[in-house]
């Protein structure tokens, strides 16, 4: 037994921190954003995020038009100011050739790996949205890729095939494999958490592989969904990963996600749950799961209850710490009915008492 094994805490799972005052760390006029992957890096504070043009509406648009931009603050508090398009469309031959979004972003052994997921379709973004089955088509055909740089600001050169394939029957992740989150080990031994479901009336639920490398290949730890859910109407996504060392754990951050009145994880819809594991397949949730909520004081005082809190991406600090937790956000009376756009709103954490 190693020393920082004998030292590791092995109690229940705990987070051990709480949002404090929130603010808006990136909004575009003109644009929806979304995701807020941020990272450190030569003495700047970095957001990988996807946008598409307001004017288009938000509804499915995101699938057919995003393109993941990288903004970029001498703060974490920001604001964050536009860079440039990092993954643009290329051409409908590519897996992800028409549309980039979801992004997770990691540095190791010198380089930087953008994760995320790309689609691909024929004809224009209209044409497909206004019929249903090439909508659900697109959307079971999200494959998650990787963009390698040598430098925060180079060129992120891409990989021309997904990382990881969908299955076939029995098994549960027909459809799209999506919303990466990533946890690299220093030994480079990286594990991939993704989102997928069966068919268009199965749950959404979250699944684990594993590759020597960051680039892959991978290879699932498990043929079964991770967190088995008592009710199918019980979804999550949004997975955010990373691996404690003082813990000895991989912890995960999640969206709960479910449908039909059910209660869900958290008892509230949209909120986020905290959990552990040992491996990465048998996680344990914090009791109670919640850990942050839609409802956030601003640092103007105002109370909001958003439409919508997705895409939980946090920062650490020199030794390791959660420090930031970013958000893609939006205002309005109802889920992704929103009002006045979508931005990037952030919260420092702070040391549970």
């Amino acid at each position: 037994m190693t020393s920082s094994s004998r030292t590791a805490d092995h109690s229940a799972p705990r987070f051990g921190y709480v949002p404090g005052k929130a603010f808006v760390a990136n909004r575009q006029p003109g644009w929806y954003i979304w995701d807020s992957a941020p990272v450190a890096a030569e003495g700047n504070y970095y957001l990988f995020c996807s946008r598409w043009p307001e004017r288009a509406g938000f509804g499915y648009n995101w699938l057919f038009r995003s393109e993941i931009c990288q903004f970029v603050s001498d703060s974490p508090r920001g604001p964050f100011r536009f860079l440039r398009v990092v993954l643009p469309a290329r051409g409908e031959t590519f897996f992800d050739g028409r549309n980039t979004h979801n992004t997770c972003v990691r540095y190791y052994g010198g380089k930087y790996y953008l994760y995320y997921m790309g689609t691909t379709y024929a004809g224009t973004p209209d044409e497909n949205l206004s019929n249903r089955a090439r909508v659900l088509d697109v959307w079971n055909h999200k494959r998650i890729g990787l963009a390698v740089a040598d430098s925060i600001e180079g060129e992120f050169r891409r990989l021309d095939e997904p990382l990881l394939e969908a299955r076939e029957a029995p098994f549960w992740d027909r459809t799209a494999i999506t919303n990466p989150a990533v946890a690299i080990r220093p030994d480079g031994k990286t594990y991939l958490i993704y989102k997928s479901r069966r068919d268009e009336h199965a749950p959404m639920q979250l699944g684990v592989a594993v590759a020597p490398r960051p680039e892959g290949p991978f290879v699932r730890l498990s043929d079964e969904p991770l967190i088995p859910l008592a009710d199918p109407r019980m979804m999550m996504e949004d997975p955010f990963l990373w691996y404690d060392e003082k813990k000895e754990r991989f912890c995960l951050l999640a969206k709960d996600d479910p449908r039909d009145g059910v209660e869900g994880v958290c008892g509230e819809w949209g909120a986020g749950f905290y959990a552990e594991s040992p491996d990465c397949v048998h996680f344990t949730l914090q009791n109670p799961p919640k850990v942050y909520s839609r409802r956030l004081c601003f640092e103007d005082g105002e109370k909001v209850e958003l439409a919508n809190l997705e895409r939980p991406s946090v920062l650490f600090d020199d030794t390791g710490r959660p420090a930031w937790l970013y958000f893609a956000a939006g205002m309005g009376k109802a889920p992704y009915a929103f009002e006045g756009g979508t931005f990037v709103v952030g919260v420092p954490l702070e040391p549970e008492k």
